[in-house]
């Protein structure tokens, strides 16, 4: 311990004397290092704002949509086939243990107007459970009531965006709109959900009863169902409620055994899974990129000490002559190799942190960086000094004292 505390001004002294060469010799570990946080920050911060965007669809949700059709080989999109009716919902409400909430979903794209105001939006048609599956609050005002939605009163929520297009400062609770053609009093405000993960403005919406939805705005029959959303009753029964859902409404649609569904059940997990897998190879394939800088950084460190060790040949060898071991003279040259690498870790990390704060800022994602993966960093930083600085330690350590005293 004695000899190390003896050794280290020493490793600083010799650095200090080529101060840019040794700069630009942990270049290398800088550049690697700060690449390994900025690549970990990124990743976890994507992650944060994937889940907060996954968030805001609500939690255990399971969106069932009608299934395609099938026309001379050609297939059409989704919707295209049979269509779902409100006796699946009702089968799914009945049905599915592991389901909380159902609730019937239809939309359309209509101008809401006030007065001279008006507002092109995406309206929808559901019940009260919408709100919960949805996991949606009220900034103001209330939800329309299960009386409303089955009596199809003209009662609507407005999502921010629409009361802020409409009513701007003014308060829009109890004022009558015209939805397409239809008058329709506001009788609560959401609150504010923000653009969901395709950057799409979740609150650019106008939610009524169902039952006013298709009777009264759209006239239309209420047999059939655009989709249904299923909120099961917890994140672990997700995969449960998917199953009890498709065998309901395959026994709903009578089919046989071997034949394919004519509906589709999406499971957000599966999504936000299959979305973070995409997150994970992304940032593996970074982090290997930010291997081969540090990689390179080691056989810089390596390259330039042994350089310094050529450079160094009588003074290792007046060393050694007048009785220095050679494990000293090792330790000196090992401890340089750490030291510089070391330099570089934490000017690397210093780097990385203010590269990750940056790109966070212009990307909108919070800054999300573990200390664990800071010590990871600094502690990858010293290995490379001790794995790529132990070879010149150990060539200038077993120098012949007499060759290098002839050395010039």
């Amino acid at each position: 311990m004695r000899a190390l505390a003896s050794i280290i001004p020493l490793a600083f002294g010799a650095l200090r004397r080529n101060l840019m060469r040794s700069l630009l010799t942990s270049l290398g570990v800088i550049i690697g290092v700060g690449a390994l946080i900025v690549t970990v920050a990124s990743g976890e911060g994507s992650k944060a704002v994937l889940e907060e965007q996954l968030a805001t669809l609500g939690t255990n949700l399971l969106i069932v949509l009608p299934g395609s059709s099938t026309l001379g080989g050609a297939r059409g999109g989704p919707g295209s086939g049979k269509p779902l009716t409100h006796a699946d919902l009702l089968a799914i409400m009945q049905g599915a243990s592991a389901a909380r909430y159902a609730a019937p979903l239809d939309r359309t794209v209509v101008q809401v107007v006030l007065d001279n105001q008006n507002w092109l939006t995406t309206v929808y048609g559901s019940t009260p459970d919408f709100f919960a599956i949805r996991e949606w609050s009220v900034a103001r005002g209330r939800f329309f009531n299960s009386s409303e939605s089955d009596s199809g009163a003209k009662v609507c929520v407005f999502g921010q965006t629409v009361a802020k297009q409409l009513f701007g400062s003014s308060e829009p609770l109890g004022q009558v709109v015209r939805v397409k053609s239809m008058p329709c009093q506001v009788v609560g405000v959401l609150v504010s959900k923000g653009q969901s993960s395709q950057g799409q403005d979740q609150d650019d919406l106008v939610v009524m009863p169902w039952v006013t939805y298709k009777s009264r705005m759209m006239s239309q029959d209420r047999i059939h169902v655009g989709s249904i959303l299923v909120s099961a009753i917890s994140p672990d029964e997700v995969s449960h409620a998917q199953t009890q859902v498709i065998g309901i409404l395959r026994q709903q649609h009578r089919q046989l055994d071997g034949q394919l569904d004519d509906f589709t059940v999406r499971n957000l997990a599966d999504l936000a899974a299959t979305q973070e897998k995409a997150a994970d190879a992304q940032t593996g394939m970074l982090r290997n990129v930010a291997a081969v800088s540090l990689l390179v950084g080691g056989i810089g460190i390596m390259n330039i000490m042994l350089v310094s060790v050529t450079e160094r040949t009588r003074e290792i060898g007046i060393r050694l002559a007048i009785g220095a071991s050679e494990n000293k003279v090792l330790l000196q040259f090992l401890v340089e190799a750490v030291v510089l690498s070391a330099a570089g870790g934490l000017l690397g990390i210093a780097f990385g942190i203010g590269g990750a704060l940056a790109l966070a800022s212009t990307m909108g994602w919070p800054f999300v960086l573990s200390p664990l993966w800071i010590f990871v960093a600094f502690g990858i930083s010293m290995a490379i000094g001790v794995i790529f600085g132990f070879y010149p330690a150990r060539k200038a350590a077993q120098m012949n004292p007499i060759d290098a005293l002839r050395f010039e």
